[in-house]
């Protein structure tokens, strides 16, 4: 669905596109930095579908195919053939010839068939892995720009391990343990940490949980912490919000 350019009120945004419109002149507004994101982010769940879709086809014709079986079992063809050609002369030639050429183009098919399930294989993992550290980096604030930077850190940290992104030290072998010392690190966390190493991929009044109040004017570049989250819940704080600047604490809410 087309995002609007403009609407008149906060209510009338969906919930989920409220992040991506700010306040000006009384109206909300797309931020056009946050509709490219969007867009990219569109595409790349599209393409991730359109992916798995042609990796399961290849998966589904391979089903129950073993290479290796069917250059064992085309040697041992050719291995009585030959004994055949001994006995019955100039006609097994031509038998040797035939199971010979078959034998060469079926694997031919073989090998072109497993390099392409796994050139398609691999840039399913590089998808899965880019869209869910995308998903995840955009929630707090990931600048557009900082897609292809983003990515190429997550690449180099996580590996797809029964369909889940897995952090790994940079051995590639012991899996990288999260906040509890005890599972995994997860995209979540592994985001947090680049909000804190890499502040200039993100927006200055994101991290940490920060939002920016979007509007203009002397204001506009203030940020404050999110007491909607569960991470710096406050009661406090959001009455306060809510009598200052209820604007700000309906944003904040619906972004929590």
């Amino acid at each position: 669905m087309a995002l609007k350019p403009k609407y008149d009120s906060l209510k009338e945004i969906p919930a989920e596109d409220v992040r991506l419109y700010v306040e000006r002149d009384g109206a909300w507004h797309l931020d056009v930095d946050q509709r490219e994101l969007k867009g990219k982010l569109d595409e790349m769940r599209t393409n991730n579908i359109a992916l798995s879709r042609r990796v399961a086809d290849y998966e589904k014709r391979f089903e129950g195919i073993d290479p290796e079986q069917v250059r064992k079992l085309a040697e041992e063809k050719q291995r009585l053939e030959e004994e055949r050609q001994l006995k019955a002369g100039e006609t097994e030639k031509v038998i040797e010839s035939r199971v010979a050429a078959a034998r060469g183009d079926l694997q031919k098919q073989v090998a072109a068939l497993t390099a392409e399930r796994d050139a398609f294989g691999t840039q399913l993992v590089s998808i899965r892995i880019d869209q869910g550290v995308v998903s995840t980096a955009t929630k707090r604030g990931l600048r557009p720009s900082a897609i292809p930077d983003i990515t190429a850190r997550a690449r180099s940290v996580f590996k797809l391990e029964k369909g889940v992104p897995t952090a790994f030290d940079a051995d590639g072998q012991t899996v990288r343990l999260g906040k509890d010392g005890v599972t995994p690190m997860t995209l979540d966390e592994w985001v947090d940490q680049q909000v804190a190493d890499a502040p200039h991929l993100f927006e200055m009044n994101a991290g940490g949980g920060a939002v920016g109040n979007g509007s203009g004017g002397a204001g506009g570049n203030r940020s404050v912490r999110n007491p909607f989250r569960k991470e710096s819940w406050n009661l406090t704080e959001q009455m306060k919000l809510e009598k200052t600047d209820p604007a700000l604490a309906a944003r904040l809410e619906a972004a929590a």
